[in-house]
């Protein structure tokens, strides 16, 4: 038992109290934005935001670029999208969950690509492309920030985007040494599948009824 505390948990050793207090609360946030997301509850949005500040503050301190700039974006777009939410597009009805248009296909590409080519800048001009794992950061920064994108804009296909992501992380948080953000990602793999199915029950309903 000993030995697999030491293996999951090991890495905190010379961590402060405070980092882990914070990492520990910044996950059951995180849990409850993706949680909030899946019922569609505008509640996902400020929950989400206390979670990324805290993750912001956190990687930027352990200096790790690429996960900060995932964090302060989903921050920026939190704001964005609980106005989008809240937005009426009539008397009665706020912006609903729908798919994807050929349009909105075309802006996904465009911000994976960019973001590619922006995040692989920032790790070039801080000597931080030097290890396999800045390649994977790229990557799951891509797709985060496009996942984070269509979730603004209540489009159901950004659970695709979130699952391929977070069973990304859920390795890639484990080897950096980050246990407790690691099981956020199994969590959220899980909350985003389930999510997935939710949301295409309600474009199911709704195109019933058109």
């Amino acid at each position: 038992m000993q030995t697999m505390i030491d293996f999951l948990f090991g890495q905190y050793t010379n961590a402060s109290p405070l980092d882990i207090g914070m990492e520990i609360t910044a996950v059951i946030f995180g849990f409850l934005s993706v949680w909030c997301s899946k019922k569609n509850s505008i509640w996902v949005f400020p929950t989400g935001m206390i979670s990324t500040a805290i993750f912001v503050y956190l990687l930027l301190k352990w200096s790790l670029l690429g996960d900060m700039m995932i964090n302060a974006y989903y921050f920026i777009m939190s704001v964005y999208g609980w106005y989008i939410w809240t937005r009426k597009i009539n008397e009665n009805e706020v912006t609903p969950i729908s798919t994807t248009s050929k349009k909105e296909q075309k802006i996904s590409g465009a911000i994976f690509i960019t973001t590619l080519l922006f995040v692989y800048t920032v790790y070039v001009s801080f000597d931080k492309w030097n290890h396999w794992t800045a390649y994977v950061d790229t990557v799951t920064t891509a797709i985060f920030f496009v996942g984070m994108w269509l979730m603004a804009k209540r489009k159901i296909e950004n659970w695709i985007y979130w699952i391929i992501g977070d069973i990304i992380s859920v390795p890639l948080y484990f080897y950096k040494g980050f246990t407790f953000t690691s099981f956020q990602y199994l969590l959220f793999t899980i909350i985003a599948i389930s999510g997935y199915l939710s949301w295409k029950k309600i474009v199911y309903k709704k195109t019933l009824l058109t």
